[in-house]
């Protein structure tokens, strides 16, 4: 197992933990979460902001660029992960992979918006609380490593061959957070715009540098470049 994939599966465990003592607070005590309303953010320090803290810094490592322990697949967006193979790039089927891929994409950007109305429409209607909506991103906290270390739903519709090569890797705190939306108040607010940027950076990108997201115009996402290791079914036979 490589360091990074120790990395996450700790970072994994971490997170179910985090989601059972939330399922926690959620049921024996729902007045700890009155952190979410309004202003009360700077009211009084608690365990959410830990919380809050570590989440918005997550989100900033995907928009400044590093290159130590952070993953090939979350920062390939930036010039200082790009092994370029210039004198090999065909730009025609470069343009065709974008296409491909962001057509994908979408299709799982618009699965996930009617997701989120179902979320909506249920908050609106008194089915779900702040409370919940925030429980929920808590699942789906947890959910975004099964993905990555388990199983991922999202590569089989994205035809995606592991991680480091996903279209989609850095839509994750966005699709975390995005039932904060509905909440308000400066906790659930803070955290979705901060998301939403680190999306916007990640497409504007795609946009502007495809050549940094395809494996034949970036060599460092080749397989036989990997160092993350984070795939396990998906490329065995491709790192023999």
């Amino acid at each position: 197992m490589s360091v990074m994939r120790k990395r996450y599966v700790i970072r994994l465990v971490c997170r179910i933990l985090i989601l059972l003592a939330g399922t926690y607070m959620c049921l024996a005590h729902p007045e700890k979460f009155v952190v979410l309303d309004g202003m009360n953010f700077f009211r009084k320090i608690t365990i959410f902001h830990v919380l809050w803290l570590i989440w918005v810094f997550d989100m900033l490592q995907q928009i400044i660029p590093l290159k130590n322990k952070i993953p090939l697949g979350s920062q390939k967006l930036f010039a200082n992960r790009f092994k370029p193979i210039r004198d090999k790039i065909n730009y025609e089927a470069l343009r065709q992979y974008v296409v491909t891929t962001t057509k994908a994409a979408y299709k799982v950007f618009i699965l996930w918006c009617l997701l989120l109305a179902v979320i909506g429409v249920l908050h609106r209607v008194g089915v779900l609380n702040d409370m919940w909506l925030f429980w929920i991103s808590l699942v789906f906290y947890v959910c975004d490593l099964i993905c990555v270390l388990i199983w991922c739903p999202f590569r089989l519709m994205m035809k995606t061959r592991c991680c480091t090569t996903c279209r989609i890797f850095n839509w994750d705190h966005w699709m975390m957070f995005s039932p904060l939306m509905f909440a308000g108040g400066f906790y659930c607010m803070s955290l979705f715009v901060l998301a939403s940027v680190a999306w916007l950076v990640w497409e504007l990108c795609v946009m502007m540098y495809p050549e940094r997201f395809w494996e034949q115009s970036n060599s460092a996402l080749k397989c036989s470049e990997c160092t993350d290791k984070l795939c396990t079914q998906y490329c065995q036979k491709l790192r023999k």
